[in-house]
């Protein structure tokens, strides 16, 4: 068994692109516009594992985005995904200064969460040892759910 992709159903993609391209830093691997079926498909990979991505497409999310409106809830419905950042606080204030909730902050130096805009929880993990425990995310309350 493989591990190959988590789907996510987005209802705006250029705002999905924005958030997982431009703010977290995963890199288009590929795209596929549907005329039949009204959707278009695009396939993300965080940079360090884009080899592997461009040749098995995994391991990737699936960006699905129906052309026809449609509104989507739940999106916590199947838990959260998962990435390893270098420095968890630069990441947090480059995420925050754009205007993203950190729903739970690295007060631990270590994990963080915070959602797409369409609700899906993301979890942040410190790569290697946590970092040590600094403001404003120590005394940081949570916001919302993850």
């Amino acid at each position: 068994m493989k591990y190959l992709h988590t789907m996510v159903r987005v209802e705006n993609l250029d705002a999905s692109l924005n958030f997982y391209c431009n703010l977290l830093g995963l890199v288009e691997v590929k795209r596929k516009d549907s005329e039949a079926g009204r959707f278009t498909l695009v396939y993300l990979a965080a940079p360090t594992q884009l080899d592997e991505a461009k040749t098995s497409f995994s391991p990737t999310i699936e960006l699905t985005y129906n052309w026809d409106t449609e509104q989507y809830s739940g999106g916590r419905n199947f838990g959260h995904l998962a990435f390893a950042v270098e420095d968890i606080y630069a990441l947090c204030e480059k995420l925050q200064a754009a205007g993203v909730t950190i729903n739970r902050p690295p007060r631990c130096g270590h994990m963080a969460f915070i959602k797409s805009p369409d609700g899906i929880s993301i979890e942040l993990l410190q790569q290697g040892e946590p970092l040590p425990p600094q403001e404003p995310w120590l005394s940081m309350e949570n916001t919302g759910s993850w």
